[in-house]
């Protein structure tokens, strides 16, 4: 495997996109992940990115888009939604990204006004559209699972049967997050139902409890034998570590150095460091 991590630290942390891609090389990453809005970003970010990635030989392997209109109610929403994770697929393609990690919506309502299974069927719908998207720009699809109550996929069960209403195996994938996996009480052997199927993962820390994202070790997630599970499954990809909202941002580096030590040691450990 190789190790990762989502540009978000550094960007949230209030510092550029060059000195984040910079830190991200020198502390040792293998490669990075972008979070950046295609209707967001200009011209010349858009370009930053792609040129500083290739000077640093730091490959960008995943786009990250959270599109929580695909599930509204409002058609005109779902189609902007639509036309919006249309424009990240071509901007992953463009930075040669391998995924799109897509986090779906939620349940409006508490499931009390709109049949969720009404929800369920336009999210399928919906990314059904994008994979063949993603197909025709060699891309693939990987969907985040959330751990929040009314998530659409929230479970290794919500996520198998979104998978297979979908129906698109080799373009629409599993993200494994692996502290969300902690945070809805998945034991680590659950993992292996996922086997061929997970596309990308995730890595950071949690209390339990409480979504966190924070560095490993600074929690309770017991990651090595997550990241084991994720590796007996074949799995052989990248694990990007995800950090977000330093509650210092002034020691972001600090932050993400003492992450990048921590799971290469897990990594190590594991004999699965590539």
């Amino acid at each position: 495997m190789r190790l990762g991590l989502i540009n978000s630290a550094f960007a949230q942390a209030g510092r550029g996109t060059r000195f984040g891609l910079e830190q991200t090389k020198r502390l040792g990453f293998d490669t990075v992940d972008i979070f950046a809005d295609p209707l967001d970003i200009d011209a010349a970010e858009r370009r930053l990115v792609k040129d500083v990635c290739r000077d640093l030989d730091l490959p960008i392997v995943s786009l990250c888009c959270v599109a929580l209109g695909l599930v509204d109610f409002n058609p005109s929403v779902r189609r902007f939604h639509l036309d919006r994770c249309r424009a990240y697929l071509d901007l992953a393609a463009e930075y040669g990204c391998g995924n799109l990690l897509l986090v779906l919506g939620e349940y409006v309502w508490q499931q009390e006004v709109i049949p969720p299974a009404e929800q369920w069927r336009a999210a399928v719908e919906a990314v059904r559209e994008l994979g063949r998207h993603a197909a025709d720009r060699g891309l693939t699809i990987a969907i985040e699972l959330e751990p929040f109550t009314l998530s659409l996929v929230n479970s290794v069960d919500t996520m198998l049967a979104f998978l297979a209403d979908v129906g698109l195996p080799g373009t629409v994938r599993a993200n494994c997050d692996i502290s969300h996996l902690h945070l809805v009480h998945t034991p680590p052997a659950e993992v292996a139902r996922m086997a061929g199927l997970i596309e990308h993962v995730h890595l950071s820390d949690c209390d339990g409890r409480v979504h966190g994202d924070l560095p490993p070790g600074r929690g309770v997630t017991p990651i090595g034998d997550y990241l084991a599970a994720i590796r007996d499954t074949g799995y052989d990809g990248v694990v990007s570590i995800e950090l977000e909202y330093s509650p210092q941002p002034e020691r972001i580096v600090e932050w993400v150095a003492e992450a990048y030590d921590k799971t290469a040691e897990i990594m190590r450990g594991l004999g699965c460091r590539a």
